[in-house]
Order: structure tokens, then C-alpha cells, then sequence
């Protein structure tokens, strides 16, 4: 089976030489988010995820605009967040992104908190599900007639519609109960954090049997960051001089910057760094450092290329089909991970059935 390999551009203003010391010239900007997106795609990733924070970096869908008609291959994976915008007009966003980029659209769900306007998690998800049901419908070129909580709509789909007919896929994430049962009615692809490979495989066992109640079927995506070195006593020099200059008061102030520290998800990043052992692992090659001072994705695949590639094979085992990765800072270990690891996985871009 193959997998979908993809990276990361740090629209979030997420990119260090040292973890949490600031550099300017890894700051989000329009040059360097380019650089590392123009990158992945001629090393041949088949996806770059755009994150979305407000007070954190640049927009993702303008971004999107702007970089796809300057790259080739590579699928655009942009995140959005759900209230922000109005269903229609994301809609109409959207469409016109996916032509613009040759049908290279994915659409990363994100239900989070709004700038100034937090919402308890019940009501947030149900928000997150009646835009994921209109979305989708819009996007494959359905009219949609909905009455929900939060979206009331009449309305024919938009005129702009994506390349290929059909609504690009949905990627989707999160843990507590109401993140799930959205998941699996609605979303396309589930996306997990890191964690253990006992609670991976229970997570894909739970969200399978959710999806089979709405007789769907899901496929499956891990976000992680990787650091591959020649040798693993290299990678993990590099992993301990990431973490060099970082203190604990300066870790929780980046971690606090982030709208969803108070998320199910974030919690259990934070509970697998403090299930580690002494030199932050929580389970072979998976090392915690990372999320001293990340409020999202906490772990990091690190080892030499046979053992980054084996942790990797033993995901896509368990039923995992794309892999979002990154790693600090995001240029330079997009093209170790191309030289070491990508040319012998097995890899194209996801399709759904």
C-alpha cells in the first residue's frame, strides 16, 4: 500500500535552529514559507501542509494563492478554521484555489477557538460539523438546503468549482468525544498527534468502529516531526542541541501563544512528554523534546534513516496512509528527510474512493 508523504511550511512562525530563540530569518514570512514549500515540491513531497494562527504567523489561504501557480506536483493542504468565514465565501475561496492549482486542493478542518470569541467544546464541534456538511456539499457542486444551529442556508453551489467536480478531501483531527464523532461522520481523512504505537492502534480501532456506525469508511494521517541523521548518535546530537537554549518558562510561553492549549489533543502532547523516560522518549525513536515548546504536534521521529523509515513502516502497518512530517529548522530537514527516507518509501498523493 502506498502513503502520502508530505511536509510543512511554518506559516505559524514555527521555525527555530534552537527550539524557542527566535531567529528572524526563519520568521513566517512570504519569502521563507516559499522557500520551504517551493522546496518540498521539487524533492518530490506529495503534500505541504499551511497551517492557520491568528496572532501567529501569515493566512493560509491567501498564502495558497500566492504559491500555487509557483510550484509543479506538490498538493496544497490548507488549513482553515472553522466561523471564521462564512460557509459560502469559503467555499467560493476554495474552489477557486483548487483551479488555480490544477485540483492540488486538501482542506485542513481545524474546529478552534476564534480570536476574542471562545466557544465551550460541544457547541464548537457542532459549529465545526454543520460547516464540514455545507462544505462539502458546496464543493461538489451540490445546492445545499440546511438548517443547523449555527448555519442557516439555501443556496446553489458556486459557479468556481474545483478542478476535478468533486470536494477535495477533508483532513480532520482531534481526541475529545464530540471531535471524534465529528471525524467520523464527516471527514475524509482523521489526523492524529504522536503517541505510543499501542495508542495509535487504539485510536484507529475506536475511530473504525465510529465511522462503521455512520457505514463510512476513513482513512487515516500522523503528524509528526522527524530528525534523521547518517548515524543515530547524530540525530540525536541534533536533537539535544534543538533543545540547548531552552528553558521551561520560555517553552510554556510559546506553548500559551496557541488558541487550543486547553484542547484534549494538547493535553495528551503534554501527557506523553511527561510519560517519557529521563532523555524525553516515551517509546523507541519517539522523543518528546519537541513539545516543551509546541502546543500542538509534541514528539519527534529520530534515529538514522533504517530506524526513521522502520517507525514510519510500522504506522503505515497498523493502517496509516499519510504522513505529515517537519522538522527544525523545516528547510534543512525537508532535504535530509528527502535525501535519507523519501526515496525509499513508497509514496504518491492520497486519493479518496
Amino acid at each position: 500500500m502506498s502513503v502520502e508523504v508530505s511536509w510543512f511550511s511554518a506559516l505559524c512562525d514555527d521555525d527555530y535552529r534552537f527550539l524557542g530563540v527566535p531567529d528572524t530569518a526563519l520568521a513566517s514570512s512570504w519569502q521563507h514559507c516559499r522557500d520551504i514549500t517551493v522546496t518540498a515540491d521539487r524533492l518530490g513531497y506529495d503534500g505541504i501542509l499551511l497551517p492557520s494562527g491568528y496572532q501567529l504567523g501569515i493566512d493560509s489561504v491567501a498564502f495558497a494563492g500566492g504559491i500555487a501557480p509557483l510550484t509543479q506536483q506538490i498538493r496544497l493542504l490548507v488549513a482553515v478554521r472553522c466561523g471564521e468565514m462564512w460557509v459560502p465565501q469559503l467555499a467560493r475561496q476554495l474552489a477557486t484555489l483548487d483551479q488555480m492549482s490544477g485540483g492540488r486542493l486538501a482542506i485542513n478542518i481545524i474546529s478552534s477557538d476564534l480570536p476574542g470569541a471562545p466557544m465551550a467544546s460541544v457547541p464548537r464541534y457542532q459549529r465545526t460539523r454543520e460547516t464540514m456538511i455545507c462544505l462539502s456539499q458546496l464543493l461538489s457542486g451540490q445546492s445545499v438546503e440546511f438548517k443547523g444551529e449555527f448555519i442557516s442556508l439555501e443556496l446553489e453551489a458556486p459557479k468556481a468549482q474545483p478542478h476535478a467536480g468533486q470536494c477535495p478531501p477533508l483532513y480532520f483531527g482531534g481526541l475529545s468525544e464530540p471531535a471524534r464523532q465529528v471525524a467520523a461522520e464527516c471527514a475524509d481523512v482523521f489526523l492524529m498527534w504522536p503517541d505510543t504505537e499501542d495508542a495509535v492502534a487504539a485510536l484507529l480501532q475506536d475511530m473504525s468502529s465510529r465511522a462503521d456506525t455512520f457505514q463510512r469508511t476513513l482513512k487515516y494521517g500522523y503528524r509528526a516531526h522527524v530528525i534523521v541523521r547518517e548515524s543515530e548518535g547524530q540525530a540525536m546530537d541534533a536533537a539535544r542541541l534543538l533543545v540547548s537554549e531552552l528553558d521551561d518558562e520560555k517553552g510554556n510561553m510559546i506553548r500559551n501563544k496557541s488558541l487550543d492549549t486547553a484542547s484534549v489533543g494538547v493535553n495528551a502532547q503534554s501527557a506523553l512528554r511527561l510519560r517519557a523516560d529521563a532523555d524525553g522518549f516515551a517509546e523507541e525513536h519517539l522523543w518528546t523534546g519537541v513539545g516543551r515548546a509546541r502546543s500542538g504536534c509534541g514528539a519527534a521521529i529520530v534515529g538514522d534513516p533504517d530506524q526513521v523509515l522502520a517507525k514510519l513502516l510500522s504506522y503505515q502497518k497498523m493502517g496509516i496512509e499519510t504522513f505529515i512530517l517537519s522538522g527544525y529548522p523545516h528547510l534543512e530537514e525537508c532535504d535530509l528527510f528527502a535525501r535519507y527516507v523519501l526515496p525509499r518509501m513508497d509514496h504518491k498523493k492520497l486519493t479518496l474512493t
